[in-house]
């Protein structure tokens, strides 16, 4: 996996089309905090399944939000939230102390 800067970036963006065309992963950072991660797509991974299962996968690690991760899947919102209910991946994740605070509020 090759490591962009931001900088590097500014002043190289074909690098990370070059990288991607020969197969490598390209890390881009800004201020040494990894920002993207580029992915280079092999055969068949520019299929929608694929997107998909990379949106899900990302967002049930807790790596991206829910909106990034209907963009990625090129899904609509509620559409996402529908194929992750499918998938049994949680939308909706409260912390313990709002569980309880939730619960409390519930049974009022």
């Amino acid at each position: 996996m090759h490591t962009l800067t931001d900088d590097d970036l500014s002043r190289q963006p074909r690098q990370l089309i070059d990288d991607a065309r020969r197969g490598e992963l390209a890390l881009v950072t800004v201020d040494g905090k990894a920002v993207m991660l580029a992915v280079p797509l092999g055969k068949g991974l520019e299929s929608a399944a694929v997107r998909v299962e990379i949106a899900a996968r990302l967002y049930d690690a807790e790596q991206i939000s829910l909106g990034l991760a209907a963009r990625i899947a090129g899904l609509g919102y509620s559409d996402m939230i529908n194929e992750l209910g499918r998938r049994g991946i949680a939308t909706i994740r409260l912390q313990p102390d709002e569980l309880a605070r939730e619960l409390e509020a519930f049974q009022r």
